[in-house]
């Protein structure tokens, strides 16, 4: 039986702090009770058949946070280790202006976050793209 993939965005934008103060990040926390203690991660889904993951990780991003992504480039993708599934992470800069909200009963909370507190939200093994976003935004 194949792997489930599912694909999702790192939205970012400036801040107004410096090093991991200086981007702040969109990430969402699933809802229900189960998961009070559950970590964040990005807004992220299943592709539909046929579906393109690229596009797979837009849908996803409107239907949990209403904000419609713009530039996208493919930032790597990992495997939980738990589960086995498979994420496939886009990132790119935040429309302006652009303010999150929770847009499907997915999720009950779409926020951005200084990078810095990305860290200590973020699913372990979803950590990787806060540290490859990181490096690109240091580079540029």
């Amino acid at each position: 039986m194949p792997v489930p993939v599912s694909a999702g965005t790192l939205l970012y934008r400036r801040a107004s702090g410096d090093g991991d103060e200086a981007w702040e990040v969109l990430l969402v926390h699933p809802s229900g009770a189960y998961n009070r203690k559950a970590p964040w991660g990005i807004p992220k889904g299943l592709p539909e058949p046929g579906e393109a993951l690229e596009e797979a990780a837009r849908r996803e991003t409107v239907e949990e946070t209403g904000v419609v992504a713009g530039d996208l480039v493919e930032i790597g993708r990992i495997r939980y280790r738990k589960s086995r599934k498979e994420v496939v992470a886009f990132a790119g800069p935040a429309p302006e202006p652009c303010e999150p909200r929770c847009a499907s009963w997915e999720v009950d909370c779409a926020e951005f976050v200084s990078l810095r507190r990305a860290r200590e939200l973020i699913h372990p093994d979803q950590a990787v793209f806060l540290d490859t976003l990181a490096a690109r935004l240091a580079a540029t």
